[in-house]
């Protein structure tokens, strides 16, 4: 019976932060795991205790060059997410999104198999609505630093539905909001990551403004859950759906939190706010909720509590 369902499952970007949590979860529902990576941000550790699961392959490719592989799902999560590697060259940042979407979707018309994109809440760009629903076009600058991402990640959407209409493609389409958890980068420049660094090495913690913008955290096991049930759901629901959790939190919240549960002598270091940096993100989760039956589990004292050993360690190392 279990040969019958084993789905063999490309994962684009599965060496890194979710990605690898992603491989993680399709091994343990049985399915064998085709991890592909170039390892621009993702990296080896993330995966190397699956290395010798017999179930588990991994592949470096570079995604803006066409991959000739079979197998029935794809998830393409390839991409730099965080503004310190995705501004380290722009321009491969866009040729990833579009480039990698283009391929992907090819790849997937010749199998006929469904396939995944992980959009993002920067389709929003700097919203005029709030909390975002998903029926909300956005408010995004074209041509500012921060539109390789925003814009590249817009356009792979809109790959997506078009090949849907002209091909009639089974696709699905998340919107991530920020997520959190073991195995982010310590260096990526994301808000967590930067502030549980900070906290743990006793340094001043850098926030940008005045710390009253919001944001919206969302732990990875939750984030992965949703994925794993829009993948499973009906090939008339498509998406794009919200995947986050929608607790709002001010940025200057969260420095306090991870410095209450570090422990942590840190003082709060604030700095000028970046160009196109939004003052508000917060999913409205209602079509998870309704459609799929999701929403997170776990809250941020709680996700905070399982990421910052994962630092720790790494610190010590």
């Amino acid at each position: 019976m279990e040969s019958q369902i084993r789905k063999q499952v490309l994962v684009t970007g599965g060496a890194g932060f979710v990605g690898s949590h992603l491989c993680e979860r399709l091994l343990t529902d049985g399915h064998d795991v085709l991890c592909v990576d170039n390892f621009f941000t993702g990296t080896k550790d993330n995966i190397l205790h699956l290395l010798d699961n017999p179930h588990f392959e991994i592949m470096r490719h570079d995604v803006t060059f066409p991959l000739y592989v079979e197998v029935d799902e794809i998830y393409n999560l390839a991409c730099p997410a965080s503004p310190i590697h995705y501004q380290h060259d722009p321009v491969q940042t866009t040729k990833t999104s579009v480039h990698g979407a283009i391929n992907m979707l090819g790849l997937a018309k010749r199998l006929n198999a469904k396939i995944f994109q992980a959009s993002t809440s920067e389709v929003y760009g700097d919203p005029k609505i709030h909390p975002q629903t998903e029926d909300y076009w956005g408010h995004v600058n074209p041509i500012g630093f921060r539109s390789c991402y925003d814009e590249g990640k817009r356009c792979a959407e809109t790959l997506f539905f078009d090949y849907r209409r002209q091909h009639n493609l089974r696709i699905k389409v998340a919107r991530i909001f920020n997520t959190y958890g073991p195995k982010m980068h310590p260096n990526d420049g994301r808000v967590v990551s930067n502030f549980i660094m900070q906290a743990l090495q006793g340094l001043p913690i850098t926030i940008y403004g005045d710390g009253s913008q919001s944001r919206s955290f969302c732990y990875v096991d939750d984030l992965i859950e949703v994925f794993v049930r829009l993948m499973a759901s009906p090939d008339d629901f498509t998406g794009p759906v919200n995947t986050g959790n929608p607790g709002e939190f001010t940025i200057k919240e969260l420095a306090e939190k991870i410095i209450d549960l570090t422990g942590s002598s840190s003082k709060l270091d604030y700095q000028r706010l970046p160009s196109d940096d939004p003052i508000q993100r917060q999913p409205d989760i209602s079509l998870a909720r309704e459609k799929l039956g999701w929403e997170p589990t776990i809250q941020l004292e709680e996700g905070l509590k399982k990421t910052i050993p994962y630092f720790d360690a790494l610190l010590k190392a």
